[in-house]
């Protein structure tokens, strides 16, 4: 993770950087917080510094901790939660397998089938094929987007079948609590991506 080309202009050690964005990313830590964690290791800089190294190189990170992902189990636990961005709601869908890892988070305007079959694309190409079973809840948007996209997959919608995903969304719940709710969209779902490639 410590090519030269990245860390250009940056007058701290790459380790520094991928600590503190780690850190970040990984515990319930303000900006504030990795700051003072930085100084009890000799390293002085500011919050508004992290806060800029979070945004730069967390979606790297990321991108590059999934390129390295030895892959996911044959089975998704797919659920979406409502979460409110300067007043619009929308809707956070979130993937897990069968061993309780994040295969993907997306946050979409709606939760219709149309948004059902986009996240299922995004799940494919992920998984690099159809998983073997899918357990979701009885939402519609759910059948639509298995009937047309992987019909030969189970489905699973029995009652409670879906708890280990909704409890998946709790993490995501404390940190957009502590972080006084997400700005934007786009400020959700870089940090989410990156939030759930460090877990």
């Amino acid at each position: 993770m410590n090519s030269t080309r990245m860390y250009k202009r940056h007058r701290f050690p790459p380790e520094n950087i991928q600590y503190a964005v780690w850190l970040y990313h990984r515990f319930n830590l303000s900006h504030r917080d990795i700051e003072y964690l930085l100084a009890k290791r000799g390293v002085t800089t500011s919050y508004k510094a992290i806060r800029l190294w979070c945004n730069k190189f967390g979606p790297q990170y990321a991108q590059r901790l999934r390129r390295k992902h030895q892959g996911y189990g044959d089975t998704f636990f797919i659920d979406e939660v409502c979460v409110r961005i300067q007043g619009e709601r929308l809707y956070l869908w979130r993937a897990v397998d069968q061993d309780g890892e994040v295969v993907d988070v997306f946050l979409q305007i709606r939760r219709d089938g149309e948004a059902a079959k986009r996240f299922f694309k995004r799940l494919l190409g992920k998984h690099g094929g159809e998983p073997r079973k899918i357990v979701t809840d009885k939402l519609r948007s759910y059948g639509v987007a298995h009937r047309e996209l992987i019909p030969e997959t189970i489905h699973d919608t029995t009652q409670y079948a879906n708890n280990r995903c909704e409890l998946s969304h709790e993490p995501t719940r404390v940190r957009e609590r502590d972080m006084r709710k997400f700005k934007s969209m786009h400020q959700a779902q870089r940090f989410l991506g990156a939030h759930a490639a460090a877990m």
